[in-house]
This record gives C-alpha cells, structure tokens and sequence, in this order.
C-alpha cells in the first residue's frame, strides 16, 4: 500500500506538472492571439476570459494523454535512476504489479479526458461559436473607437467620429454594408447619419440601430447610377434575438447528437472522442517499459523517442479522422487497427521488459 501510494502521487504529481507548463504555453499563445483580435476592434475585451474557458477542455483533452505519457516516463525513470526499482524488484514487485499500480492514476485521467472529449469539448466549442458569431453579426458600442473605420463580419463596415462618455450614443455615423437583393443581385449600400443609438425591440428581442438626420446611398456594383434616401429617423437591424444557426457540424454536436447521425463525419467525430481516453490506457502500457534505464542513461535517456511515438500515434488518428469524414476510410473499421497496434506495441515492450528483469 506503502509502495502504491508513492508511486501514484509522483506520476499524478508529475503529470499536473507537465500539464501545467503545456497549458500555460498554448493558452498563452491563444491569449496573444485573441487579445490581438481585441485590439483591432474585432472582438470586445470582456469576453476573453469566456473563449478562454471554452477553449480550456479542447485543451485537456489533447494535453492530458501527452502529460501523463510523460509523466510515467519521468517518474518512472528517476526510479530507475535512483535503483528503486531495482530494489522493489529484489522485493518480489514485478513489471506486471507495477504497471497494476500504474492503471489507478491512469484511469482517473481516462475518465478526465473522456469527461472533456465527450462532453465539455463539444459544448464548449458551440458556445464559443455562439459567442464569436453573434459578436460578429451585430454592432456593439463597446467594439467601436471613435475615428476608426472597423469590420464587424457580414460584409458591414462601420465609423463613428465621436461617441459620449456612457457610450450610448454615436456622432457621425458611417455604415457599409453588402447585400443581396431579393432577386439575388449584390448591391453596395452606404449610410450616413449624424447621430445614432442602440435599441431593443420588446417584443421580438431583435437589437436595431437607430440612425437620425442623415441619408442612405444604394449602388449597384458595375451601373453607373444609385438610390439615394433621406431619413429623419432609420432603424438598421443588427440582430435578431433567436438567429437560426446550424448546429448540424459534428464538432459542435452533443455525443447523443452524434450516436443519432448516421453519416461520416459523425462517425468520425464519434471515434475520435472515444479514442482520447483509451489512448491514454495504451500509453501507459508503452511508457512504464520505455522508462526502463540506467543511471548511466540518465532519465531523459528515452524520452525523445517517446514524444515520437506519441506525435505517430496522434497524427495516425488525425489522419484516420479526416479519412473517415471524407468517406475514405469505411468507418466500421476507424481507428481501431490504430489502437490495436499500439496496443501490440505496448505489450511487446511490457513483456520484453519483464524478460529483461527476470535476468
């Protein structure tokens, strides 16, 4: 018991280590680029901390598998360095009680990463989605800088020369937009207004933007001539309250959604969640053996060609995925001969290594 609770609190301990380090560099780096976006007008500051939530179990789910591999690695072979292993060996502890012992910290991070890939990844991705498409379809205030001409999606480009201290009212408005006739045709239509201001509709909950004084110029892309409109008063809606939006795209699909889709890249998709949490239980069964070493090797002996093994077994999957979706790959057979070679692989390892310790 002595023995299971050491070796469970240095790999669970040297996994939320390694884990730590790989989330703060690529959340970091997402950061960047979303304070970026930020700081071009393209999405408001205040909602950099929800898409980085979102962000967080896509995360999880690709950095626990590698954190644990690693750990193992590492924990395992400063044992070896430090002739502990050697020493529960003499003890009667054999590689297969070893990696029993192992199988307890690995399954807390299976059903960890199967919690993500299952079922926060995905809902997670869609509110995201949500998130950035309906800041991108409407006009808010808080995006606009007086003095800047700035893109909100949807072909609309907006200006604004000044604005009051609440931020509730615009001076010196100017909207582009693209649209579309009923008939399909483009048109380019340009607003100019001197002041406007924000409203909601109380009975659709669609949001509009009143324009006051001003005129609206309508062109027709390649004719030399336009429509030109007067207003005293002009609502532009920005946005409804309940925009349809399809929610049919796999990756933002619940897993019940995807085990009722009968098409390709549902499959796919569904292959994919469950490969995360059996990949980790494959690992370990190829990490425990790679740590083997000794102290002339030092601990960090075998793990480059560790992080190469996990880098072919990940990009196998990937490669699996998108052959899937695209109908190249039937998916009745997916990625299972994926897993079942590693798996061949990890046992090979495990009894070479007890071969080796029975010497």
């Amino acid at each position: 018991m002595i023995v299971f609770r050491y070796l469970t609190r240095e790999i669970l301990l040297t996994m939320l280590a390694v884990a730590g380090v790989l989330l703060l560099v690529i959340m970091g780096s997402r950061f960047i680029r979303y304070f970026g976006s930020a700081a071009q007008g393209e999405i408001p500051v205040s909602i950099l901390g929800w898409l980085m939530l979102y962000h967080l179990p896509g995360f999880l789910e690709l950095i626990l598998p590698l954190a644990f591999f690693l750990a193992v690695l590492l924990a395992y072979g400063q044992l070896y360095l430090n002739s502990e292993i050697t020493v529960l060996v003499a003890c009667g502890m054999s590689p297969a009680r070893l990696l029993q012992i192992s199988l307890l910290p690995a399954l807390i991070v299976a059903v960890t990463v199967a919690l993500c890939s299952l079922w926060l990844t995905p809902a997670g991705a869609l509110e995201q989605e949500r998130l950035i498409s309906e800041q991108q379809s409407q006009l808010d205030f808080s995006l606009l800088s007086p003095g800047r001409f700035q893109d909100f999606g949807e072909g609309r480009t907006a200006y604004t020369q000044a604005m009051n201290s609440a931020k509730t009212r615009m001076e010196g408005v100017f909207i582009s937009e693209r649209q579309k006739r009923s008939d399909g045709t483009p048109e380019n239509v340009v607003t100019r207004a001197a002041g406007g201001y924000q409203t909601v509709d109380d009975e659709t909950g669609s949001r509009f933007l009143v324009l006051t004084d001003g005129q609206r110029y309508s062109v027709d892309p390649g004719k030399h001539q336009a429509e030109r409109l007067e207003f005293d008063t002009y609502a532009v809606r920005l946005s409804r309250a309940m925009d349809a939006r399809d929610e049919s795209d796999v990756e933002f699909a619940s897993t019940r959604q995807l085990l009722q889709m009968d098409t390709a890249p549902a499959a796919a998709q569904l292959q994919w969640r469950i490969s995360m949490p059996v990949m980790v239980l494959i690992l370990v069964l190829i990490a425990q053996p790679l740590a083997r070493t000794n102290p002339r090797q030092g601990r960090f002996a075998k793990l480059l060609p560790a992080i190469f093994l996990h880098i072919a077994y990940l990009s196998l999957l990937l490669a699996a995925l998108d052959a899937i979706a695209k109908g190249t790959l039937s998916a009745s057979i997916g990625m299972w001969p994926i897993h079942l070679v590693f798996l061949i692989i990890g046992l090979w390892l495990m009894r070479r290594s007890s071969l080796l310790g029975a010497r």
